[in-house]
């Protein structure tokens, strides 16, 4: 049985040092992997969107050549690859072998090219476009406070049938939108 999956992020983790960190490692989520995060004092309920994060922390075995992928990693990620990261938590634990084989055929697609570091000023970042809408450069991308706080669908998405779909305009998910109720 496959246990763990090799997936290349959308754009990378950037480290303190401007390397750029895309190719990973997941793990199958366990039960564990899913509750004990829920016993952190720092987590409000089930519906805080750290919860994915710390979900993800432990099943992300290994991002680019960080010896230890942690809570602050993931948080560190642009939110292209925490939705990515997100996705592939969905389609590996709950989807079937042919989705998985459709994401990552999807993936590979839509991959825009790979850098090997960020400069120390980044570049100006561009917005993704709405269907049939052009890209755009975002003139405020350093004012993060006009995009706070994020809503619960941009955190969430929608249903996980949409989230399986291939092609760029995915909804998207959140890593424990599969717990059920009763085990909240």
């Amino acid at each position: 049985m496959r246990t763990s999956y090799e997936f290349t992020l959308p754009r990378g983790y950037v480290d303190d040092h401007g390397t750029v960190h895309r190719e990973g490692t997941m793990r199958l989520a366990t039960a564990r992997d899913e509750l004990e995060p829920l016993r952190d004092p720092t987590i409000t309920g089930s519906d805080d969107p750290r919860l994915t994060v710390l979900v993800l922390a432990r099943v992300v075995e290994q991002l680019g050549s960080l010896g230890l992928v942690t809570p602050h990693e993931i948080e560190g990620l642009f939110a292209a690859d925490l939705a990515f990261l997100q996705d592939f938590y969905g389609v590996i634990n709950f989807g079937t072998e042919a989705e998985f084989d459709e994401f990552v055929a999807a993936q590979a697609v839509t991959e825009p090219p790979s850098a090997q570091s960020v400069p120390a000023d980044h570049a100006p970042v561009e917005r993704v476009p709405e269907e049939g809408g052009p890209a755009e450069q975002d003139p405020g991308a350093g004012d993060i406070a006009s995009a706070w706080p994020p809503s619960v669908s941009d955190v969430s998405g929608v249903s996980a049938d949409s989230a399986n779909s291939a092609g760029p305009h995915r909804a998207r998910r959140s890593a424990i939108e599969e717990i059920s109720g009763e085990t909240r």
